[in-house]
């Protein structure tokens, strides 16, 4: 097997690891927050906010720095780092003595979270352009499917072993992964032609501003983020108003949850293929309007089957959308600085991971759940309407976008 598959493989197989481990949490940090005090229902609900969006917080402003240090450095120490950092981090949590502390580690963890973009970067510099959209596709197979299991046994775990043993098992997969990285990546070296240009982080960021296509498919970015994170505090409830009287509320959300993971595992890496072949533009535009199809419909379900089908749908649409927005930026970016562009595109994809439960919640608060999904739909029409502004107007190439600025910051 040659170094790029076998690389190939164990990003894969690593992201299938951290991407289960770390949703292995999620359905108990606020039972979790609950034990380690006699608290009200409105503190634990604040806090498990708190406690959760603060690590896309710091992993927000993170992501560029490490995808610079990348750039220099190579992305494998990063993934390292990451991988290590995420380990200790979630070892930490079963170790807080109070909300606060808590607080604190979700905050560093968010220093050192960025391990499955850092992969995608590190696939993505290794493949070639015509070719990134399917193998990037292919990949996220890997986290999606770790995201379909991880639910389900961290919350089986922590009903047989307890809070702090699922921390703890938790961490040691993570660090297992990690020892992969270490023991079994080898990272081809960029070779650097000698007349490639040093940006400075300033001119970076005027060429990302002035530059059509890049800013727009960030923006798209953090906008289907919204679309995605903006229902799913919400889906437990909406289930429960849909299955009224059921005592298996809790295990029919799980399978409402797994059907857009199950429909993104399944077309990813066609969705990818295509954008290979007919453009990664098209397929995007596409994948928008499929989307606003499959959730306007969600709001006016009588049924529970209808809701599963149409999440099934929802995430054939979805799963095809960061690895072609990853594969554009693959296109576009001069290789010296990919790891900084793609560190601020995850910068904006933590933005909507942030934004997307605040606005579902103070829309769901106004006018009901089911108008949520009416106004995420809306926000894919906003997504479409950016990409075709962007492409109804003349191509720019992002290298002599950065020289002007570069000039101008002179």
């Amino acid at each position: 097997m040659d170094t790029q598959k076998k690389n190939f493989f164990i990003i894969m197989f690593t992201n299938f690891l951290v991407a289960g481990s770390t949703t292995m949490i999620m359905p108990f940090l606020s039972l979790y927050i609950e034990s380690l005090g006699n608290f009200t229902d409105e503190y634990v609900q604040r806090w498990s906010g708190l406690v959760f969006g603060i690590t896309f917080v710091a992993a927000l402003i993170m992501s560029p720095i490490w995808g610079r240090i990348a750039d220099k450095y190579g992305f494998k120490p990063i993934l390292i780092i990451n991988g290590f950092g995420i380990a200790i981090s979630i070892f930490m949590m079963g170790t807080a003595d109070s909300v606060t502390e808590l607080f604190l580690i979700r905050l560093f963890m968010g220093v050192v979270t960025g391990f499955i973009p850092t992969s995608l970067a590190f696939v993505s510099s290794q493949t070639s352009k015509e070719t990134a959209g399917k193998t990037l596709g292919t990949l996220q197979m890997g986290s999606v499917s770790g995201t379909l299991f991880g639910p389900v046994l961290g919350g089986l775990m922590a009903d047989a072993f307890g809070f702090q043993y699922t921390f703890l098992i938790t961490a040691s997969v993570i660090s297992i992964a990690a020892l992969f990285v270490v023991f079994g990546l080898h990272e081809i070296k960029r070779v650097k032609q000698k007349d490639a240009h040093v940006y400075a982080p300033r001119t970076i960021i005027t060429g990302i501003l002035s530059h059509r296509l890049i800013l727009n498919v960030m923006i798209i970015t953090a906008l289907i983020q919204i679309g995605n994170f903006s229902i799913q505090p919400l889906l437990s409830l909406y289930v429960a108003h849909l299955t009224e009287g059921s005592g298996q509320v809790a295990f029919l959300a799980g399978i409402t949850f797994s059907a857009t993971g199950v429909g993104n595992l399944l077309f990813a890496r066609r969705w990818g293929r295509l954008g290979d072949s007919i453009g990664y533009e098209k397929v995007l535009g596409f994948l928008l309007l499929l989307a606003f199809v499959f959730i306007i419909p969600q709001a006016f379900v009588t049924e529970l089957w209808q809701l599963i089908i149409l999440r099934l749908l929802f995430g054939v649409a979805v799963g095809g959308m960061i690895p072609t927005t990853t594969a554009l930026m693959r296109r576009e970016a001069p290789i010296e600085i990919q790891g900084e562009i793609m560190g601020y595109n995850t910068s904006f994809r933590f933005l909507g991971n942030i934004i997307g439960p605040m606005f579902g919640g103070i829309v769901s608060g106004f006018i009901g759940i089911s108008s949520v999904f009416i106004v995420t739909g809306v926000l894919f029409v906003l997504a479409f309407a950016f990409l075709r502004y962007t492409l109804a107007k003349p191509e720019q190439d992002f290298e002599d976008v950065l020289l002007e600025q570069e000039l101008k910051n002179i």
